[in-house]
C-alpha cells in the first residue's frame, strides 16, 4: 500500500515536472517564433517611417514609444503574418492617439502590406501621397477623417486588390457641417473603375462637382455593397448613365445625401435599388410627390428622405397610398420623412409598420392635427420618436400604457400641455424594471405648453437621461436633495425655483448645464459641488435670483467653454480662478453688482470670443493685456461700469473684433488712431460672423447630437437696450457717455463695414470727418452732446442705409446738405445747433451766400468806405462820451459816491449770478450722466 503510494506520488511529481518543462519549451519556442517574425528589412523600414511622424496618445506621450525593441511585430499599430512574418498591417486610429507629421515613402519597402489605417488623425491639410497607388496588395485603405487635401491622386487606381477604400471627411471635423471645407476635389472618377473588387467606398465631403461620370463608374463596380456620396456636390444624372446602370447590382447601402440631386435621380436609383438595405437621400433638392416606387424596394430597412421639398400628392392626401406600399415591407425599421412640405393629417395606416423602430417626421406642416394612441398601436419595436416642429397635438387617454419603449423622445414645438405628459412615465426599461432606471436617453418636449408643476415621480426613473430638454414651457417646481445624474439639461425659460441642485455626470461625456430665465434663488456655492467623469463644456445660471459670492472654485472646471452667470445679483471681486478656464470661449457676467479691479489670472482664457461684463460697478483701467493675450476676441463689452483712465492701444490688436462697446464709464484722453487695424469692421473677411459657440457635435452609437449655444448682446441706442441674437450681423463700435477728448481720428474712415457708431455724450471736438461717407455701411451713427464745429460734410447723404442718426447738441453751422436720406430724419436730429439751417429743421437758410465772382449789393468799395466813416464816427463818439463822464464824475462829489456804490452792488449781482450759473451747470452735469446711466 505503502509503495503504491509513493509511487502515485511520484508519477504526479513527474507529470508536474513535465508540463513545467512543456510550458518553458513553449515560451522558448514561442520567443524564437517572435524574433524569426520581425524582417529586419522591414523593422528599418518602420523605424525611417516612425521619423517623419508624431503619434502622442490622450496623456501627451509618445504613442510610439514601444518601437525600440527587436520584435517589430509586437509594435503598436503593427500587425505580422503569423507564418510568413512580413508586416500586414498598420493601424493608426485616432481613438486612443493622434498621429500628424509627413508620411514616408518607406512604406513601399513593406511589400506584403495588406491593410492601412491613417483615420481619424491630422495630416495638417497635406496631400495623400501618390506612392500610395504602388501598395499593389492593399486590400483596405482608410485615410478617413485624417486632414487630408486633395486632389485624389488618380495613381489610386491602380490597387487592384482594393477591397475597402474610405477617403471621406477630410479638411476638417466632418460634425461640424456648417464650418466644414471640403479640401478635396476629383476631376473624373474613371480611375475608380479600374477597382474592380471594391465592396465599400467612402468619398463623403469631397467635390464632386466636376465628376459628371460618378453614376457610369459606380454602375461599373460589380461587387460594391455600401456606397457613401454625401456632402459631394453632386451634379444630376446624364441620360446615358441610365441604360449603363446594372439593375442586379450588389448595393445594399447607399448615402447620397447633402448634395444637389433633383428628383431626376429616380430612374438611376429605382434600377440599382433591388437589393438596398438602407438609403439616405436627405437634404438633397427632391420635389414633388413621393414616389410610390419606393415600395417596391423589398429589402428595403431604413429610407431617410428628410430634409426635402416632397409633398404628398392629392391621392396621397392623408398618406394612405404611399404608407400603404411600404407597409408591406416586411422588415421595414427606419422612415425618415422630416423637413420636407407634408401637410394635412397622418393616416392611422403608419400603424402598419410593425416593425417601425425609427418615425422621424420632424419639420412638416401637420398644423391642428391630432395623434392619439391607434397610430402607436401596432408599434411594438419602436425606439426612436421625432416629431418635432410638426405643431401636432397629442391625445392620449388617461392612463394609456404603450406598447413600446423608446429609447429617444423627440416633440419639440409639439401640443403636449397644459399638464405634464403622463404616459412618459412608462417609459422605463421593461426588462429590468426592480432597477427603477430608465431607458429613455433622450427626452425633449421643449416648447410644447406645459403649464404644469414637475411630477413628484419625474426625477426618481428619469434621472440619469444623458439628455432632457424642458425649455421654453411653464413648468413648475424644485429640484431634489440627491445629486442629479445628467449629461445634458436645459430648462431654461421655466418657473423653476429653489436652490441650487447637486449635479453629478457619471457618463465620460461632454456635458451642458443651462437653467437660464428661471427663478433659481440662493447662492453659487453648490457650482463647487458639480461632479462629473467626462467634459462639462457649458454652464448657464442667468437670468434667476442668484446672489452673493461667486465661490473661487474654477480650477475644477478647465473644460468649460461657456460660462454664463449673468443678470442676477452676484457681488464682490471677481474670482481669480476663473483664470484656470483655459479652454473658455465665451464669458457673460452682465448685469450684476461685481466690483473691483479684472484680475490678472484673466489673461489666462486666450481662446475667448465672447467676454461681456457690462453692468457692473468693477473699476480700474481696462488692461492692457486685453489686447495683448485675448487675441481672438469678437465681442467685449465692459459698458456701465467705473472704468477709468484712456483707452488703451494694445485693444488695436483685436483684428477679429465686431463689437466694442467701451460706453458709460469715466474713460478719459483720446480716441486712439490705431483703432483701423480691426479688420473685421475693415474689410469683408472671410470668417463665419455668426459669434456662436458649437459646444457639442457628438456622433454617438445612439444618435447624432448638434447642440449650439448662441449668447445675444445688448447694446444701447439712443435709450432703447436692444438684442442682437445673431451677432454676425453687427458690427459696431460705442464709446459714449465717457469724457473722451480731442478729433475723431481720420483713420476711423477705413472701417468700412461698420454698421455702428456710437460717440455721443463726450467732450469731442473738431470737425466730423469729411470722408465718413465711406463707411457705406452705416445705419447707426450718433454724434450728439458734443462740441464738434463747422459744416455737416456732404459725404455724409451717401450713407443710403443709414436709419437713425443723432447730432444734436453741438456747435454745427451752415447749410444741411441736401439728400433723400438726411431730410427724412426728424427735426430733433439736428437740433441745438445754432448754426445749422436748411429741411429738415427750416425751409431755407436766411443768409444766402453771394454767388462767386460777383460784388455784393452796392458794390465792395462803397461798402468800405462806409465801414471807414462808421468807424471814425464810433471813434470820435467813445472819446467825447467817456471824457464827457469822467469830468462830472471827477468835479461832482454827489455823482462820484452814487456811481462808486453802483460798482459795489453791480460787484455783487456778478458774483451771485455766476454763483447760480456754476450750481445750475452742475446740475445740468450731473442730469448728463444720470441720464447717461439710467436711459441711454
Amino acid at each position: 500500500m505503502m509503495i503504491n503510494t509513493m509511487s502515485s506520488k511520484s508519477s504526479h511529481k513527474l507529470v508536474l515536472v513535465f508540463a513545467i518543462y512543456c510550458l518553458l519549451l513553449q515560451e522558448k519556442c514561442t520567443k524564437a517564433s517572435v524574433k524569426l517574425l520581425c524582417k529586419d528589412s522591414e523593422r528599418r523600414a518602420l523605424l525611417e517611417f516612425k521619423h517623419s511622424l508624431q503619434a502622442m496618445n490622450s496623456s501627451g506621450n509618445d504613442a510610439l514609444s514601444s518601437w525600440k525593441s527587436e520584435e517589430c511585430c509586437l509594435w503598436l499599430g503593427v500587425n505580422c503574418n503569423n507564418l510568413t512574418g512580413y508586416v500586414e498591417m498598420l493601424g493608426f486610429s485616432g481613438q486612443l492617439w493622434v498621429v500628424a507629421g509627413t508620411i514616408s515613402p518607406s512604406l513601399l519597402k513593406l511589400h506584403h502590406l495588406t491593410f492601412l489605417y491613417f483615420d481619424r488623425n491630422d495630416f495638417n491639410g497635406s496631400l495623400i501621397p501618390e506612392f500610395f497607388g504602388s501598395l499593389k496588395k492593399l486590400k483596405i485603405l482608410d485615410l478617413s477623417n485624417a486632414n487630408f487635401r486633395g486632389p485624389i491622386p488618380s495613381q489610386l487606381g491602380n490597387l487592384s486588390m482594393l477591397e475597402t477604400l474610405r477617403l471621406g471627411g477630410n479638411g476638417g471635423d466632418v460634425t461640424y457641417r456648417h464650418n466644414f471645407k471640403k479640401m478635396f476635389s476629383v476631376g473624373k472618377l474613371e480611375w475608380l473603375s479600374h477597382l474592380s473588387r471594391l465592396e465599400e467606398v467612402d468619398l463623403s465631403f469631397t467635390n464632386l462637382s466636376y465628376a459628371n461620370d460618378w453614376s457610369q463608374v459606380i454602375s461599373h463596380l460589380p461587387f460594391l455593397q455600401k456606397l457613401s456620396l454625401r456632402h459631394c456636390d453632386l451634379t444630376s444624372i446624364s441620360s446615358s448613365s441610365l441604360s449603363l446602370a446594372n439593375s442586379s447590382t450588389s448595393l445594399t447601402h447607399l448615402d447620397l445625401s447633402d448634395n444637389n440631386l433633383p428628383s431626376a435621380i429616380y430612374p438611376w436609383l429605382f434600377n440599382v435599388s433591388s437589393n438596398l438595405v438602407s438609403l439616405n437621400l436627405s437634404s438633397n433638392k427632391l420635389r414633388g410627390p413621393i414616389p410610390e416606387a419606393f415600395g417596391n424596394m423589398m429589402a428595403i430597412q431604413n429610407l431617410h428622405l428628410s430634409d426635402n421639398l416632397l409633398i404628398l400628392a392629392e391621392n396621397q392626401v392623408r398618406g394612405d397610398s404611399v404608407l400603404n406600399e411600404i407597409g408591406k415591407l416586411p422588415d421595414f425599421m427606419v422612415l425618415d420623412l422630416g423637413y420636407n412640405l407634408l401637410n394635412g393629417s397622418i393616416s392611422k395606416s403608419i400603424g402598419q409598420l410593425s416593425n417601425l423602430q425609427v418615425l422621424r417626421l420632424a419639420g412638416n406642416s401637420f398644423d391642428g392635427d391630432v395623434i392619439s394612441e391607434a397610430h402607436f398601436s401596432n408599434f411594438t419595436y419602436l425606439q426612436e420618436l421625432d416629431l418635432s416642429y410638426t405643431s401636432l397635438t397629442l391625445k392620449f387617454n388617461s392612463g394609456w400604457i404603450p406598447p413600446f419603449q423608446l429609447s429617444q423622445i423627440m416633440l419639440c414645438s409639439c401640443k403636449l400641455g397644459p399638464h405634464f405628459p403622463d404616459w412618459i412615465r412608462t417609459q422605463m426599461d421593461g426588462l429590468t424594471p426592480d432597477l427603477d432606471i430608465s431607458a429613455l436617453d433622450y427626452l425633449d418636449i421643449s416648447a410644447s405648453g406645459i403649464s404644469d408643476s414637475l411630477p413628484y415621480w419625474f426625477w426618481n426613473p428619469f434621472q440619469r437621461l444623458r439628455y432632457i430638454n424642458m425649455s421654453f414651457n411653464q413648468i413648475s417646481g424644485t429640484f431634489p436633495n440627491n445629486s442629479i445624474h445628467i449629461s445634458h439639461l436645459d430648462l431654461r425659460s421655466n418657473n423653476f425655483s429653489g436652490p441650487l441642485p447637486h449635479f453629478s455626470l457619471d457618463f465620460w461625456d461632454i456635458g451642458t448645464i443651462n437653467l437660464s430665465k428661471n427663478k433659481f434663488t440662493g447662492s453659487g456655492a453648490p457650482i463647487c459641488n458639480i461632479t462629473y467623469k467626462g467634459v462639462l463644456a457649458l454652464l448657464d445660471l442667468s437670468n434667476n435670483l442668484f446672489s452673493g459670492v461667486v465661490p473661487d472654485c474654477f480650477e475644477s472646471f478647465q473644460s468649460l467653454t461657456a460660462l454664463n452667470l449673468g443678470d442676477n445679483s452676484f457681488s464682490g471681486s471677481l474670482p481669480s480662478s476663473l483664470g484656470s478656464l483655459t479652454s473658455l470661449e465665451m464669458l457673460s457676467l452682465r448685469g450684476n453688482k461685481f466690483s473691483g479691479e479684472l484680475p490678472s489670472s484673466l489673461q489666462n482664457c486666450t481662446k475667448l470670443k465672447f467676454l461681456d461684463l457690462s453692468d457692473n460697478e468693477l473699476s480700474g483701467e481696462i488692461p492692457m493685456w486685453i489686447g495683448q493675450r485675448l487675441s481672438s476676441l469678437v465681442f467685449l463689452s465692459l459698458q456701465r461700469n467705473q472704468f477709468r483712465g484712456m483707452i488703451p492701444h494694445q485693444l488695436c490688436e483685436l483684428k477679429y473684433l465686431q463689437i466694442l462697446d467701451l460706453s458709460v464709464n469715466k474713460i478719459s484722453d483720446t480716441i486712439p488712431p490705431c483703432f483701423n487695424n480691426f479688420t473685421s469692421m475693415a474689410k469683408k473677411v472671410s470668417l463665419d460672423r455668426r459669434i456662436e459657440l458649437h459646444l457639442l457635435d457628438e456622433v454617438s452609437s445612439l444618435w447624432f447630437i448638434q447642440l449650439r449655444y448662441v449668447d445675444e448682446a445688448l447694446l444701447t441706442w439712443k435709450g432703447t437696450k436692444q438684442s442682437y441674437p445673431q451677432l454676425g450681423l453687427l458690427l459696431a463700435i460705442d464709446l459714449s457717455c465717457n469724457k473722451l477728448t480731442g478729433e475723431i481720428p481720420e483713420e476711423l474712415n477705413s472701417l468700412q463695414e461698420l454698421v455702428a457708431l456710437n460717440l455721443s455724450r463726450n467732450f469731442f471736438t473738431g470737425k466730423i470727418l469729411q470722408k465718413i461717407g465711406h463707411l457705406r455701411q452705416l445705419e447707426v451713427l450718433d454724434l450728439s452732446r458734443n462740441k464738434f464745429s463747422g459744416n455737416i460734410p456732404t459725404s455724409l447723404s451717401e450713407l443710403t442705409f443709414l436709419s437713425i442718426l443723432d447730432l444734436s447738441y453741438n456747435d454745427l453751422s451752415g447749410k444741411i446738405p441736401t439728400s433723400t436720406q438726411l431730410q427724412s430724419f426728424d427735426p430733433s436730429s439736428f437740433s441745438h445747433n445754432r448754426g445749422l439751417c436748411g429741411p429738415p429743421i427750416s425751409p431755407n437758410c436766411s443768409m444766402v451766400e453771394p454767388p462767386p465772382g460777383k460784388p455784393a449789393v452796392g458794390g465792395e468799395e462803397d461798402s468800405d468806405e462806409f465801414m471807414k466813416w462808421f468807424y471814425a464816427g464810433m471813434g470820435l463818439g467813445f472819446a467825447v462820451g467817456f471824457w464827457g463822464f469822467c469830468s462830472v464824475v471827477f468835479f461832482k462829489r454827489s455823482w462820484r459816491h452814487s456811481y462808486y456804490r453802483y460798482l459795489d452792488s453791480a460787484k455783487d449781482w456778478v458774483y451771485v449770478s455766476f454763483v447760480l450759473l456754476k450750481a445750475r451747470f452742475v446740475r445740468r452735469i450731473k442730469g448728463l450722466s444720470t441720464s447717461c446711466t439710467r436711459s441711454d
